[in-house]
């Protein structure tokens, strides 16, 4: 089991919430047990829900840091929040975060709650393979900005430098680049955000067989969803055995049993040409990159391990755009909105 900062105390979080008329009540909730109890309640009825969660924590803490800015509907500035933003299509896990707020209480933080969710996500996602423990404390900022979100984070269009530079001003490495994109592994895409590669002179190539297995399933998900822009897993390794004979996969190496596992899965696919997004392509490109999938391809447990520590570094990353902090009684709204 992979594990981040191994030899250090794990203490119990717990929180005084309540106050009697008489004296203080001793009320106390085990945060980190309720946290990872309603997770792991959460994906066992609905398995799409972890991989909603490891998303949502990036794309919060990669906006103003990690302050739970993801989660606003409605700020001081008005409504165009980051959950209006092109890149932050289909984020979800807004209600079980809203229900794990209630059981808490006001004296934990909504970016806490964001940061802890994912965490445990990832655990029961790789089946106890990647465990890492990260630090409370963080506080809700009252900004959030469709805009600032848009222009924060990275694209899956963007070309190989696009994203190392993105990464540089977080600044994280192209290795780490290369660790938190296995991610993909999970989850489901957008249409519109892999059209691009479905082009008939698109310029970063795809398997053929591959493509024209997307073009026939996206077209069949089209009907069957009732929208122009159908949703399609984001590995090859979660599609049918019939897609995957008709897309050409060679599934060695992977264990194709543990469809909807957080694992290096990703690399095997995307050293076949069989991934959806750009972005991901375009790390083949770099020498150092491509050396790099390569490694984790052959080395699940380093993937394991690498990844739990870049996704501690991620979960530390500051808070740094609000002028004010606060503990918000709801997630979606500021206190300020909260009460008036």
């Amino acid at each position: 089991m992979a594990k981040v900062n191994a030899g250090a105390a794990l203490l119990s979080l717990c929180l005084l919430l309540a106050c009697s008329a008489g004296g203080t009540k001793a009320a106390y909730v085990d945060v980190e047990g309720t946290v990872r109890t309603e997770v792991e309640k959460a994906i066992k009825s609905n398995p799409g829900i972890g991989a909603a969660l490891v998303r949502l924590v990036f794309h919060d803490c990669w906006v103003n840091g990690c302050d739970g800015s993801v989660l606003l509907d409605k700020t001081p500035y008005g409504t165009n929040t980051e959950k209006k933003a092109i890149n932050n299509i289909a984020l979800d896990g807004f209600n079980l975060i809203d229900t794990i707020k209630y059981k808490l209480g006001d004296g934990v933080s909504c970016a806490d709650i964001v940061v802890f969710a994912a965490r445990d996500a990832a655990r029961y996602l790789s089946n106890g393979k990647i465990a890492y423990s990260v630090p409370s404390g963080r506080k809700d900022g009252i900004n959030s900005s469709a805009a600032a979100a848009d222009a924060v984070l990275p694209q899956s269009t963007f070309e190989f430098q696009q994203l190392v530079d993105n990464f540089d001003k977080k600044k994280f490495t192209p290795r780490e680049l290369v660790i938190l994109s296995g991610a993909h592994s999970i989850g489901v895409s957008h249409l519109s955000s892999f059209q691009d590669r479905l082009n008939k002179s698109t310029a970063t190539p795809i398997d053929d067989n591959y493509k024209q297995a997307l073009v026939a399933d996206v077209e069949a998900q089209k009907k069957s969803q009732n929208t122009p822009d159908p949703i399609e897993k984001n590995n090859i390794r979660d599609m049918s055995s019939s897609f995957q004979t008709t897309a050409g996969y060679d599934p060695t190496g992977v264990n194709t049993a543990a469809k909807g596992a957080l694992d290096n899965s990703y690399y095997h696919a995307n050293l076949q040409n069989r991934v959806l997004f750009k972005s991901d392509w375009v790390m083949r490109t770099d020498t150092d990159a491509g050396n790099a999938m390569a490694e984790y391809m052959d080395n699940a447990t380093k993937w394991n391990n690498d990844f739990a520590a870049a996704m501690v570094k991620l979960s530390k990353l500051p808070a740094e755009s609000s002028t004010r902090y606060e503990l918000r009684k709801n997630c979606r709204v500021t206190n300020q909105n909260y009460y008036y």
